[in-house]
């Protein structure tokens, strides 16, 4: 049987020639039959944590490894009516449980358990996790759960309760990289800390990005904070989306109206909170109501320069220095 293990290095802080300090965690993805769409594990240098990813197809497989009989949490993923579904659980074993959803729930498609690599969880640990899980799960509202109500927080000692949200705060650093965005929120709260700024020997000056349509009367200001593209509160966009019938940007625009990111106000839509997106042209997206070149339609706020100019400029004067 192939095996195949992608990266392996420690957890470290990295300092580039002097400029600045950056601390980087690095994990390790183990891809046990070899294929990237097989089963896989997920481990962090310096945390406890162990978390497997199998589809259903290989579930059988799945629960005869030795930290599926572990106390843990898990997370069951599929569709239901076309729809994203979720199921978040806990169990002092988790093969024989997730064995009972593997006779009574159809709709999954893929599991996700996590658990400590030495089996150190109790029950009231997967319980607290369980109850967390649920909670940042509902608050993003990108993923509908099948959980008929959220879970109490059991009673946790303080020492307890800070070694659980350690525990989360490295899984939502693991469960994005595995591409579960469930619990990866978006919403940003307004701030200017932390936002990319245009140096010069006197002042630091905030860089802002506006877009505008004169036909439909849209106005939308964004910024650029920790490598994302922030549109933000009180942004405008179309009332609807007019784009091609079945794109990505469509079904992201749909999530937005949804969780009441984009609500209707007069002729449009406005945004009612901040939001991240992964690119300008998603943004741009969301603004127009159909796909479009959102490098060219954001321009830094007060000028004609536009995102891919700026984005340039950037780049030739790293090269210079």
């Amino acid at each position: 049987m192939r095996r195949r293990v992608l990266s392996q290095f420690d957890d470290r802080t990295i300092e580039e020639e002097g400029k600045m300090t950056v601390s980087g965690r690095s994990m390790q993805l183990y891809f046990i039959d070899g294929r990237p769409d097989g089963m896989l594990t997920a481990e962090v240098f310096n945390w406890t944590g162990h978390v497997l990813m199998t589809p259903r197809t290989q579930i059988s497989n799945a629960l005869s490894r030795k930290h599926s009989k572990h106390t843990g949490v898990y997370v069951l993923i599929g569709e239901n009516d076309g729809e994203p579904l979720a199921y978040i659980g806990e169990a002092e074993n988790m093969a024989k449980r997730l064995g009972q959803h593997v006779a009574n729930k159809d709709w999954w498609s893929s599991a996700i358990l996590i658990t400590t690599a030495a089996d150190t969880l109790n029950k009231a640990h997967v319980k607290y996790l369980e109850a967390r899980l649920v909670e940042g799960a509902e608050a993003v509202g990108r993923t509908k759960l099948e959980n008929a109500n959220t879970p109490p927080r059991p009673s946790l000692g303080e020492a307890d309760v800070a070694n659980m949200e350690g525990f989360l705060d490295y899984l939502m650093m693991v469960l994005p990289a595995l591409r579960i965005d469930m619990f990866l929120q978006h919403a940003k709260p307004k701030t200017t800390s932390n936002t990319l700024t245009l140096s010069s020997p006197n002042q630091s000056e905030l860089v802002r990005f506006q877009l505008q349509s004169k036909k439909f009367g849209l106005v939308a200001s964004a910024r650029l904070e920790d490598g994302e593209f922030i549109v933000e509160r009180g942004s405008e966009a179309k009332q609807s989306w007019t784009g091609e019938g079945g794109h990505s940007y469509e079904a992201l625009r749909k999530e937005l109206e949804t969780n009441g990111t984009v609500v209707s106000q007069g002729g449009n839509c406005v945004f009612t909170q901040d939001y991240a997106f992964k690119s300008p042209s998603a943004a741009a997206a969301m603004i127009h109501g159909r796909p479009t070149n959102g490098t060219v339609d954001w321009k830094i706020e007060g000028t004609s320069q536009t995102y891919k100019s700026w984005e340039q400029s950037q780049l030739e004067r790293l090269e210079s220095e």
